[in-house]
C-alpha cells in the first residue's frame, strides 16, 4: 500500500479552523461558477453555428480556443497564487471574466466570438486558485475530503452549465447565456471578497522566476511528470466524448435541442459525488489504486458508449460510467500533486491543471475533425486508445514514478 500522507504544513500556515464546512461549500460554489465558464457553448455548437453560418467542423473551435485560453491563463496567473493576496486576486478575476463574458454575448460575428471566447478561457482561473487555496487552509488530516469537496463543485459547475446552458438559450437564445454567466460571475465576486482569508505573505519572487519554477518543477520530479501524462490523456477524452455527444444528439434519430442536450450532463453529478468519495480514499492511503480503477471504469465507460450509441439507455449509462472514472481520476491524481510541497501548491496546480487542458484543446479539435468522417464510433475508438496509454502509463509508472516524490 502506497503512503499519501501529505508533506508536513508550512510552517505560519493556519489551522483547519479557518476552512469552515460553509467557506469550503462556497470555494465549490464559486470554483463550480467560474470553471463553468469553459463549458457554456458545447450544448450551443448548432445554434450558434446556425446563427453565424458556420460548419460543426469549424464550430468545435469555440471550445477549442476557451480551453488554449484557459491553459494559457492558468500557466501565467495561477502561480501567482503562491505570491500574491488571493483575497484581493480572486475576486478581480472573477470581474475580469465577467467582462469577457459580456463580450462574447455581444461578439457580432464568428471570428469576434473566437477572440471573446479566449479571453474568457484566459480570466476564467479563479477556480483554480481556489484549489490550492483550500489545501493551504486544511489540515493534513482532512486535505483530501477538502480538496475533494471544492473539486467536485468545479466537476458540479461542468456539468450545471451545460444543462443551464441549454436551457436559457432556447428560451432567450445563446447571447443571453453568458449575460446570466456574467451577472452571476459579480455577485459572487462580492461574496468572495469578503469570504476569502488572507494568509501570510510568503518569501517574494521574481514574476519570471515564478513561472521558470513551474517548468523547472515539472522537470525535477517525476511524478508530477507521470501525473500530467495521465491527466492529459483523461481530460482529451473527456473533451472529445462530451463535443461528440452534441453532435451525436443533435443530429439522427436523436434530433435534440440544445436544452434536451444540456439537461444530459445531470447524469454525470454521479462524477462529482465520485470524486468527493475520491478525496476520502486519499486520506485513506488509497489513492494509487484507485486511479487505476477510474481508468478501467471510463474505459469500460468508452466500450458500452461506442456499442450502444443508438440507444439513449446505454448512451446514458455509459455518461454516468465515464463521469465517475474520470473525476475520480483527476482529482485523485490532483490531490496528490498538492500534498507534495505546501509552499509550491499553486505552481504545482498550474502544471496540472494546464496539461489538462492542453489535452482538452486537443481533443475537442479531433472530435471536430475526426465527427465528419467516422462519427461516434470513430470517436469512442480513439477516446479508449487514449484511455488505453493512460492506463498503461498509470500501470508501468505505479511503483515508481507514481510514489516517489522525486
Amino acid at each position: 500500500m502506497t503512503n499519501d500522507a501529505p508533506a508536513p504544513t508550512s510552517p505560519g500556515s493556519p489551522s483547519t479552523a479557518t476552512m469552515t464546512r460553509g467557506r469550503t461549500l462556497l470555494f465549490a460554489v464559486a470554483g463550480g461558477a467560474a470553471v463553468g465558464n469553459l463549458y457554456w457553448a458545447q450544448p450551443l455548437l448548432g445554434i450558434i453555428g446556425g446563427d453565424l453560418d458556420v460548419s460543426p467542423a469549424s464550430t468545435g473551435l469555440l471550445i477549442t480556443v476557451t480551453q488554449v485560453g484557459y491553459a494559457l491563463g492558468v500557466f501565467f496567473i495561477v502561480p501567482l497564487g503562491d505570491r500574491v493576496d488571493r483575497r484581493r486576486a480572486v475576486p478581480l478575476i472573477m470581474l475580469l471574466s465577467a467582462l469577457a463574458l459580456a463580450a462574447s454575448a455581444a461578439a457580432p460575428s464568428f471570428p469576434l466570438l473566437l477572440v471573446a471566447l479566449t479571453l474568457v478561457g484566459l480570466t476564467t482561473v479563479a477556480g483554480q486558485m481556489l484549489t490550492p487555496l483550500a489545501g493551504d487552509l486544511a489540515t493534513d488530516a482532512d486535505r483530501g475530503r477538502v480538496v475533494g469537496t471544492v473539486a467536485s463543485g468545479l466537476i458540479l459547475g461542468i456539468l450545471v452549465s451545460r444543462a443551464i446552458s441549454g436551457l436559457v438559450a432556447d428560451a432567450l437564445g445563446w447571447r443571453a447565456v453568458y449575460v446570466v454567466a456574467a451577472v452571476l460571475l459579480v455577485v459572487l465576486a462580492a461574496l468572495m471578497a469578503r469570504s476569502v482569508p488572507s494568509l501570510p505573505r510568503r518569501a517574494a519572487a521574481p514574476y519570471r522566476q515564478l513561472l521558470w519554477s513551474v517548468l523547472t518543477t515539472v522537470a525535477r520530479r517525476r511524478q508530477v511528470r507521470v501525473s500530467l501524462v495521465i491527466g492529459a490523456s483523461v481530460m482529451a477524452v473527456f473533451t472529445m466524448f462530451w463535443t461528440g455527444l452534441t453532435f451525436l444528439l443533435s443530429a439522427e434519430p436523436y434530433g435534440w435541442s440544445p436544452a434536451q442536450i444540456g439537461l444530459v450532463s445531470i447524469v454525470g453529478v454521479a462524477g462529482a459525488v465520485g470524486a468527493q468519495r475520491a478525496g476520502r480514499l486519499f486520506d485513506r492511503g488509497l489513492s494509487l489504486p484507485a486511479i487505476g480503477v477510474g481508468l478501467a471504469v471510463t474505459l469500460v465507460s468508452l466500450v458500452v458508449a461506442g456499442l450502444g450509441g443508438d440507444s439513449l439507455v446505454v448512451v446514458l449509462i455509459a455518461v454516468a460510467l465515464l463521469s465517475v472514472g474520470i473525476q475520480s481520476s483527476q482529482v485523485l491524481l490532483q490531490t496528490r500533486l498538492l500534498s507534495l510541497d505546501p509552499a509550491a501548491r499553486s505552481r504545482l496546480n498550474t502544471a496540472y491543471v494546464v496539461g489538462n487542458f492542453v489535452g482538452g484543446s486537443i481533443g475537442s479539435a479531433l472530435a471536430g475533425a475526426v465527427w465528419p468522417v467516422g462519427g461516434w464510433p470513430a470517436l469512442m475508438v480513439l477516446s479508449a486508445v487514449l484511455i488505453g496509454v493512460a492506463g498503461t502509463v498509470w500501470a508501468v509508472h505505479r511503483r515508481r514514478g507514481l510514489v516517489d516524490a522525486g
